[in-house]
């Protein structure tokens, strides 16, 4: 990330690292007040995700050496991941399957553990050779992947089998005979339907879009490449325009909050504690009673039964810990900003629309990190960002310098970001006022480069081109 790049720019780098990489663990978390107790009931849920290996595509994707290690220090599951990982698709690859099903031209890239297809092609291919038509065999210990996988295989390799599921682990493969087949797939009780295959590999893409038609408030922190990953992964991919993404994102969720930006205005209008001045979300205070103890108490956050696992202990950086997390910041952020609209006078146990209205200036305001603008409006304009004033270095007497020699030459004293103006000058950002003030007194004698504040009229070159 730059501070020179505009959403638009920042949206094409972001998309491009979005089309290469998966998603691996996706975290859900939902609350409800309850009606006779003043506190909200969270219900919690983490998923692993693995790209759906149903169609004519295998998908390729990139992992990235310190992700992995960042991951597995959190103690991630790889295998839970790579063996049990729900599979999902967008509409473009389901557009393609659909096709591919109705043309009977599709193909299995599974992803079913190899030897156990293996085994099981092996073991009825022995078995059919022998067998008579209407006799039966049992292949066992399968999931729930694996169940449709191995069908899918064994029907698409062999005419005369027939198969069908017998609970959550085992199949029942039958010998037939092709005309049998043929009636068999045209019933309804096959379990192989089309339609049944198009629900199995669109996965957790279910789940999206019934959020989607739920309009419920979307949540998350620093949310920018969640909602690009899920709108590529589970929407349609990414478009080249930064707008037609805006208004794409808008339409699917019309009420986005990034606790990020609330949490920035909480401290900017000074009505914050201890956990809002921190980066770290797990801070005790963050589950205190006493968070404004002038006011009302906080609300209460209860973890649903069965979903208990969070309260006991913490799981940094699993992705249903930081939703709970996000959405226990939000609501005592919101609590906070309510108490100081009102001056400390809020009636007890406040509804939840009542912390939607103090919130409302903030709605639809994703935070953008270093850069042109402060935040990306997903339903109108995007706001300018106040940066200090910018410097134009002057290079004397020092041939062939390139913007990596002037980053390392500043970055000893302050960090800026650094942009060619013209042969010998370039462009400082900073977005510390400090750091400018400081630079330009440390370099006012320097030999070789000569530092000023940047004047559009004096310094741009289409400016100079134009007066000469």
């Amino acid at each position: 990330p730059s501070l020179f790049d505009s959403p638009a720019e920042r949206y094409e780098k972001a998309r491009q690292s979005v089309q290469h990489f998966t998603l691996v663990q996706l975290g859900k978390c939902c609350s409800d007040t309850e009606s006779d107790l003043p506190r909200y009931v969270v219900h919690s849920y983490n998923f692993f995700l693995f790209p759906s290996t149903l169609g004519i595509r295998d998908v390729e994707f990139t992992l990235s050496a310190s992700s992995i290690q960042f991951l597995s220090h959190y103690g991630f599951d790889y295998n839970k991941f790579l063996k049990d990982g729900i599979p999902y698709m967008n509409e473009v690859q389901e557009k393609i399957l659909r096709q591919h099903l109705l043309a009977g031209t599709w193909k299995v890239c599974s992803n079913a553990d190899r030897d156990v297809l293996k085994k099981a092609i092996d073991d009825v291919t022995s078995w059919i050779a022998a067998a008579k038509e209407e006799d039966t065999m049992i292949l066992q210990d399968l999931n729930g992947y694996q169940m449709l996988d191995v069908q899918l295989v064994l029907r698409q390799a062999l005419e005369n089998v027939w198969t069908e599921p017998l609970g959550d682990t085992k199949v029942m493969v039958k010998k037939v005979s092709p005309e049998h087949r043929q009636l068999l797939e045209n019933s309804s009780y096959d379990h192989c339907q089309k339609k049944l295959i198009l629900l199995s590999a669109r996965g957790f893409t279910n789940l999206f879009q019934i959020l989607v038609k739920a309009k419920k408030p979307l949540v998350g922190h620093n949310m920018l490449m969640d909602l690009m990953h899920l709108h590529d992964k589970f929407y349609r991919p990414l478009p080249e325009s930064y707008e037609e993404f805006k208004r794409n994102i808008h339409s699917l969720f019309p009420v986005i909050i990034d606790t990020k930006t609330v949490t920035k205005y909480v401290q900017k209008v000074r009505c914050t504690y201890l956990f809002l001045k921190t980066k770290n979300l797990t801070h005790p205070l963050l589950f205190s009673s006493n968070l404004n103890p002038k006011g009302p108490p906080c609300p209460v956050i209860a973890l649903a039964s069965g979903c208990s696992r969070y309260a006991e202990k913490k799981f940094p950086h699993e992705a249903g810990y930081d939703a709970f997390l996000c959405g226990s910041v939000l609501l005592m952020s919101a609590h906070l900003l309510l108490c100081r609209s009102t001056d400390d006078a809020v009636e007890a146990d406040p509804s939840f629309s009542q912390y939607l209205t103090v919130l409302a200036e903030h709605v639809n305001k994703v935070n953008f990190i270093r850069g042109g603008v402060s935040s990306i409006n997903f339903s109108g304009e995007d706001a300018p960002c106040h940066h200090p004033p910018a410097l134009v270095v002057r290079v004397r007497g020092w041939p062939g310098l390139t913007e990596r020699q002037i980053y390392h030459e500043f970055k000893a004293r302050c960090r800026f970001d650094v942009r060619r103006l013209s042969k010998n000058q370039f462009i400082l950002l900073s977005n510390k006022y400090k750091q400018v003030r400081l630079v330009l007194r440390d370099y006012r004698h320097h030999p070789h480069l000569q530092v000023s504040i940047y004047r559009h009229w004096r310094h741009s070159p289409s400016v100079n081109c134009l007066l000469q």
